[in-house]
Formats: C-alpha cells, structure tokens, sequence
C-alpha cells in the first residue's frame, strides 16, 4: 500500500512539472510553440498562451477551432486588444457556436449585413441570440442597397424575409413569396398593408404554394386593390358565410361588392 501511494505522488509531481513546463512555454515561447499551447488540453496552459505578446490572429483563429472552450477563455479572447483590432476575429468568435449569449450581442454591431446571417443560421444558437441578429439586420434594411436586399430575400430567416416582403419592392416580393422560409403569417400581414398592389397581388395569387391557401385566398379578396380576374377565380371555392362576411367588408369598392353579389344570386342568395 505504501508503496502504491509513493508511485501515485511521483506520477502526480511528474505530471505537475509537465505541465509547469507547458505553462512556461505557453507564456514566454515561441510563435511556434503558441501553435501547440492553444491546442492543449488544459484550460490554463490555453489561458497562459493568450499573455504571451507574440500570440497573434493565426494562433487566436487557431484556438477558436477548437469545441471545448470554457466560458472564462471566452471572456479573455473577448478582451484581448489583438481581437478589439481584428475583425477578422470578431466574426470567427461570433460564429463560435459555444460563445456565451452576452458576448454575442456585444458583437453584434460589429458584424456586416451577410456575417448577421450566417449567425443566424448558426446551429443551436439560442432563441434570444438569434432574435437579437435577425433584429440587427431589418434596423439595416433602411440603408441597404436593393441589391443586397434582393440577396437577402434569397437567404434571410423568416422575421427578416417579412420585413423586405413589407416593403412591397416587386422584385423583393417576388423572390420572397419564392423562399421556403416566408411564413404565411407574413403573407396576410402584406396583402393587409398598404404597400400590397394589384401586381403584387396577382403574384401572390398566381403562386402554387400561396394561391391556393383558403386564408391568403381570403385576404387577397379583402384588399381593394386586388383585380376582379380573382374574385372571379376564387369566389366559387368559399361558402356562403364568407361571402356574406366579404359584402358587407367596409374595404371593398364598389366593383369588387358587385362581384361578391353575383357569386351569391348564382347560388340563390340576394342580400
């Protein structure tokens, strides 16, 4: 037994002068040796590798590779002034799956537009992290180009796609009725805005995923500004209550009620 409890001390000193040795190197050697010092597997010898003044974007990039980072070594990479002075680096610990949520949002701000969407895509982002990117591209949308909006409707998450299909831009609207991501919500929401217009409209109705849907059907024929061509196409598919409910819909003109009218004498009811 004594001797057992003898052989586990010096395997115990000799891993603590490994390590000291690790921890020295990390500190004072190198720009090579930094390359081994952040892919240790202990935390302190990582953390004593981010002092050493000759640690530079290559060795930081190099750490942020890694899966198994700790909180506190999040903080310090944070904070360094090499990160401060590199975007470069911002992005990487931005699109670090494991940052902390409050480092995330200080980062935020120092994102381009398409960097803000790759966050978003990010696996297991939380909730709250991704509400807080996706917010941080519509306050951009004011002053992006259309371009880049029209490259946005291809890739953006839903709140987003919903913010540029509100803008009523026919190339936007067109692109965003097309992306998978678009939620109907969005679509009713639009066709009961302002900005929704006979073309618009006719995009919308004419589309094999939306056309034919009972509630964006609905609030197409409630809109003013849609055509006749699709009271006529969709009236014969509603019942009777939902005729009655679009007559007496304070936002129909005249043309569109006359329609709704006729569609009920067809089928022996006269308001």
């Amino acid at each position: 037994m004594e001797m057992s409890v003898v052989g586990k001390s010096e395997k115990n000193a000799e891993f603590d002068r490994k390590l000291s040795q690790r921890l020295q190197l990390a500190l004072s050697g190198s720009k090579e040796s930094l390359y081994n010092a952040v892919a240790d597997p202990a935390p302190e010898v990582m953390k004593a590798a981010l002092r050493n003044p000759l640690i530079d974007e290559n060795h930081i990039l190099a750490l942020l590779k890694r899966r198994d980072l700790t909180d506190e070594l999040f903080k310090t990479v944070f904070n360094l002034e090499t990160v401060r002075e590199s975007h470069r680096l911002r992005v990487a610990l931005a699109q670090h799956p494991l940052l902390p949520a409050h480092l995330l949002l200080q980062l935020l701000h120092h994102l381009y537009l398409f960097e803000l969407v790759t966050v978003c895509h990010l696996p297991g982002l939380s909730p709250d992290q991704k509400a807080a990117a996706e917010r941080a591209i519509i306050q951009r949308l004011p002053t992006t180009a259309l371009g880049n909006k029209l490259t946005l409707a291809r890739r953006a998450p839903p709140p987003v796609l919903e913010a540029l299909l509100l803008e009523g831009e026919q190339a936007l609207v067109e692109l965003c009725i097309a992306n998978p991501r678009l939620k109907e919500s969005s679509i009713s929401l639009f066709l009961a805005g302002p900005k929704a217009n006979a073309e618009t409209i006719s995009m919308i109705a004419r589309h094999p995923r939306w056309g034919n849907r009972r509630n964006v059907r609905l609030a197409i024929l409630r809109n003013p500004r849609t055509p006749l061509v699709w009271f006529v196409a969709f009236l014969p598919s509603f019942p009777l209550t939902d005729l009655k409910r679009l007559f007496h819909s304070q936002k129909l003109v005249d043309l569109q009620r006359e329609a709704v009218k006729e569609e009920m004498g067809k089928r022996g009811l006269v308001d």
